[in-house]
């Protein structure tokens, strides 16, 4: 009974580290069939480009073709759960962005937290935003429409991409640090945003730094400040909010995740060969075209820095009182 016993112990022990090695040797000779990456929104938007800007520089790197495939809706969040469910094994990825750590703040029924929910891999873009208003709107530097909107409670208003958005949180942290009145008026997108900007519809805006640039080099609006601090390739002299508030910086930001359980090593090989890419000069290039920069920042600050960016949403969305409702 003896022998018996110790056989099957080790037989148990055995099966018990062929599992536990099964993920390792999968590990090592990762990636060895085509990649999915999937982007919580339709094709030709701006995250979709940036999605497929690293997808088409990436298979040099890997040795495997990388595809992207949309799935929108929910502000990422149909994405997200896509990836959330799959195989831990590294083939199924997702490009989110800001928005997808905002929406558990206001859809207090979703399931799906990112920060909880999938595995860091690395950082890729920031996408500057800018404070653009029309010309007649007495202000030209942050520390002027600062003034300007102390002086004026509820006289003036401002547009956004819509409620929740990087945008309408960033503007609101602006007026919680200040003390301002100012209304939101919700749009569907800078399309909309600008040329009522330029009309005087809508006195100020928040949009895109590729979006105001164009009409602010026109002449037809005026870029008041950046949003962030680091400097944008044909926006570096606008400047940034931080003059007028020390520290504020703030821009939507584009990362990698994996399925929850992915290896670390795969994870590390997916994230060096992210930094390998985003270190070409042509990637830097294409991505100012977009209006993007990119910021690179391997798995493990990066998961520490999602969480630090996740609370200060839920911060300001509690502190402000934003709703979706």
């Amino acid at each position: 009974m003896a022998v018996r016993s110790s056989a099957f112990r080790r037989r148990t022990l055995l099966v018990c580290a062929l599992a536990a090695a099964a993920p390792l040797a999968g590990a090592q000779t990762y990636p060895n069939k085509p990649i999915r990456v999937l982007v919580g929104y339709a094709a030709g938007g701006g995250v979709d480009a940036m999605a497929r800007m690293l997808a088409s520089r990436l298979p040099p790197v890997l040795g495997q073709q990388v595809v992207v495939e949309n799935r929108a809706g929910a502000s990422g969040v149909i994405a997200a759960d896509v990836v959330a469910k799959s195989p831990p094994d590294g083939y199924t990825l997702l490009v989110g962005e800001s928005a997808l750590l905002i929406q558990p703040y206001l859809q207090t029924r979703m399931n799906l937290d990112a920060v909880k929910s999938l595995t860091p891999v690395a950082g890729l873009f920031l996408a500057p935003l800018m404070i653009v208003a029309n010309n007649n709107v007495p202000a030209s530097t942050p520390r002027e429409l600062i003034r300007l909107l102390k002086a004026n409670p509820g006289k003036y208003s401002y547009a956004t991409s819509g409620v929740g958005t990087v945008h309408h949180l960033g503007f609101e942290m602006m007026k919680a640090q200040t003390g301002t009145f100012v209304l939101h008026i919700p749009y569907r997108g800078a399309a909309q945003i600008v040329p009522d900007v330029i009309s005087g519809q809508v006195p100020l805006g928040v949009v895109s730094a590729a979006a105001g640039m164009a009409q602010a080099n026109a002449g037809k609006l005026r870029a008041v400040a950046m949003m962030s601090k680091g400097k944008l390739p044909g926006a570096e002299h606008v400047p940034a909010l931080a003059d007028a508030l020390p520290g504020f910086d703030l821009a939507p930001r584009l990362f990698l995740l994996a399925p929850p359980g992915t290896p670390a090593a795969v994870v590390e090989k997916l994230s060096d060969a992210v930094r390998t890419v985003l270190a070409s000069a042509d990637l830097a290039q294409a991505a100012a075209l977009q209006g993007a920069v990119p910021a690179y920042m391997a798995a493990g600050p990066f998961a520490a820095d999602l969480k630090r960016e996740s609370a200060e949403w839920g911060k300001i969305i509690r502190q402000q009182k934003i709703s979706i409702d």
